[in-house]
């Protein structure tokens, strides 16, 4: 009984611990990421230094802080309570959207100025299919955060399909970094380890993250069955 009684100790300490692990993990991924693509971009040296450097100012960065925010085990404002992360997440993820829209549209002014075709590559059109769906996740977090405009609604209903379109929305970014990394500019600047090492980055985030999005949800499930 006693050797039970360890072995049921032992468990949830082992999973705080990886858990939290993983959480500060994909802190460090996120800033190092952001700050080395921001390095290589250089902003400010040409139009285009711009858009990579948004672009992962807002899927990286931002996005990712927005969600590590609700992590029991990760989140810089844990002892805060629920509608002061929802507030701030609202907030991250409206700088995510913004710093979106000006990575977008560096890259089509850009464009336009040397006369390329817009949206050509599936890096191109997917990254504007998620600055598009960034920008209804954020208008469709509203009634979260002001109930009364989700007349019919439960809370518990809309925060459940808010996190499982905010999961789609998260992978979404990730999978445009990922082809963002596959583009010339970026194979042309860097070595082949240092390809791998930085396709890795936004790849384990978005495991971490899907981890912990879906974590929650099946703890929910498993509290109320």
């Amino acid at each position: 009984m006693v050797h039970l009684n360890r072995d049921n100790e032992f468990e949830p300490r082992i999973y705080g611990f990886t858990s939290t692990a993983s959480a500060v993990l994909t802190h460090l991924i996120c800033i190092v990421f952001s700050v080395f693509i921001a390095l290589l971009s250089r902003p400010g040296t040409s139009l285009f230094s711009w858009h990579p450097f948004f672009m992962t100012l807002a899927f990286s960065f931002f996005m990712t802080e927005a969600i590590l925010l609700f992590s029991p085990h990760g989140s810089p404002i844990k002892r805060f309570p629920h509608k002061t992360k929802g507030r701030v997440h609202w907030i991250l993820q409206c700088l995510c959207l913004s710093c979106a829209v000006l990575g977008l549209a560096a890259i089509a002014y850009n464009k336009h100025l040397n006369g390329k075709p817009h949206f050509t590559s599936w890096h191109g059109l997917l990254g504007l299919l998620t600055v598009c769906v960034v920008g209804l996740q954020s208008l469709a977090a509203v009634p979260l955060i002001y109930h009364s405009l989700a007349k019919g609604w439960s809370l518990a209903k809309l925060k459940r399909y808010h996190a499982a379109s905010g999961l789609v929305t998260y992978l979404l970014g990730s999978i445009s970094l990922l082809l963002g990394l596959c583009s010339a500019w970026f194979t042309a600047s860097v070595r082949e380890h240092t390809w791998y090492l930085s396709a890795l980055c936004p790849a384990l985030s978005a495991l971490i993250i899907m981890n912990q999005v879906t974590s929650a949800y099946m703890a929910k499930k498993r509290l109320q069955s």
